[in-house]
């Protein structure tokens, strides 16, 4: 039995981990979780998965929870203190965050000096602070194992190969619901358009990136720590089907892939049963019904996010930072109407024009990059 604690368990991906957990016969023990502000969702997670400690970000939240669940053993805490609290319990031997935003990283390091394993779906953890998570994972003997389906992919195609006989990683992008549009054709678009994902049921935050390519941006720098390959050989291919979820070509031509429908839970599940494989009810690619897959460069002039994505990448420190803050800043404002879609790039950008970056930023410095673009976007909007 591996047990395990999920930071973020009523978003998507902790849903989907929880529901793993439950077709899992016992293979899998939630022994902690946490979310922000859902009350009523922890409330019944906690009655079906009786973990021991969970943690509300809010303090409203962690004060009703304690009211709810008041007839189940259960220990309610809040705030960072309690995500930090959660990562380093004894018996945990997988974190799983799925937490959204820079307050993954520090529970994130936390789990890693106190030896868990942690299975990765925070996006900053890498993004921000990826100089900080690998070298600190290798001198813990902590294996970082990923759970976006892009990333678990590379992961199983490599199979234990060395980075040295790497010749390029082909990370494959669904190219989103606008693929082929012009600038001007995005011009009028509007959050509920944004919203639908051709292919994967994802948050509404993953799904407006998706449609940016601002989050392929962002795998291509998670893939950069995770895999220890320089950027200009991460290369992303547009591949419609979502079928092929990333490939690696090696030192002799020959090109492994890894394949599948397009689904969340065989990467999470992959993550938390590795190195063993165990059997997921569900669909499986059907070949003759598929008939052909197919491949296209992506248009970062049209989708700029990823260009600057590649430039970021490029300047390193705390740019990496900037151009993750920005872009969360810039796609509330867009789901709240207050700005254009083709204005997230556009504040990206001018975001990282006006930063005065930082070579090797530690955490305080992180965050307060982060912060300084908050204060930024809220005088230009």
């Amino acid at each position: 039995m591996k047990r395990i604690a999920i930071l973020g368990s009523t978003g998507s991906i902790g849903t989907q981990t929880l529901e793993i957990v439950r077709n899992n016969g016992g293979e899998l023990e939630v022994e902690a979780l946490a979310a922000s502000s859902n009350v009523a969702l922890m409330e019944e997670q906690i009655r079906e998965f009786h973990p021991r400690t969970v943690v509300m970000w809010s303090e409203e939240a962690a004060k009703e929870l304690r009211i709810r669940v008041a007839d189940c053993k259960v220990q309610v805490l809040q705030g960072m203190d309690g995500l930090l609290e959660i990562a380093v319990m004894p018996l945990v031997q997988v974190l799983v965050t799925a937490i959204v935003g820079m307050i993954g990283i520090r529970p994130t390091i936390a789990a890693i000096k106190a030896g868990k394993d942690i299975a990765l779906a925070n996006k900053e953890t890498l993004v921000c602070a990826g100089h900080i998570i690998m070298p600190l994972a290798r001198e813990c003997g902590v294996s970082i194992l990923p759970v976006d389906s892009e990333h678990s992919a590379i992961f199983q195609s490599l199979n234990g190969e060395p980075r040295e006989r790497i010749s390029r990683i082909l990370l494959t992008a669904s190219g989103g619901p606008f693929r082929g549009k012009t600038r001007d054709q995005l011009e009028q678009i509007k959050p509920e358009d944004a919203l639908k994902h051709p292919n994967w049921n994802m948050g509404r935050k993953i799904t407006i990136d998706s449609s940016t390519l601002v989050n392929k941006g962002l795998e291509v720098m998670e893939a950069k720590w995770l895999f220890d390959v320089e950027p200009s050989r991460i290369q992303v291919v547009v591949h419609p089907q979502s079928i092929i979820h990333s490939m690696v070509e090696f030192i002799d031509g020959a090109v492994i892939a890894q394949l599948g429908v397009p689904d969340m839970k065989l990467p999470i599940q992959y993550a938390l049963t590795y190195p063993d494989r165990t059997e997921m009810r569900g669909n499986r690619v059907d070949f003759f019904d598929l008939g052909s897959v197919t491949f296209e460069k992506p248009d970062m002039e049209t989708f700029q996010g990823l260009k600057l994505a590649y430039r970021a990448l490029e300047l390193g420190g705390s740019m990496p930072t900037v151009y993750n803050a920005a872009n969360e800043r810039a796609v509330a404002l867009f789901l709240e109407r207050r700005i254009g879609y083709l204005r997230i790039p556009e504040l990206i950008q001018s975001c990282m024009e006006h930063h005065t970056m930082v070579e090797e930023p530690d955490v305080e410095q992180i965050l307060a990059a982060e912060q300084s673009v908050y204060d930024y976007i809220g005088e230009l909007v």
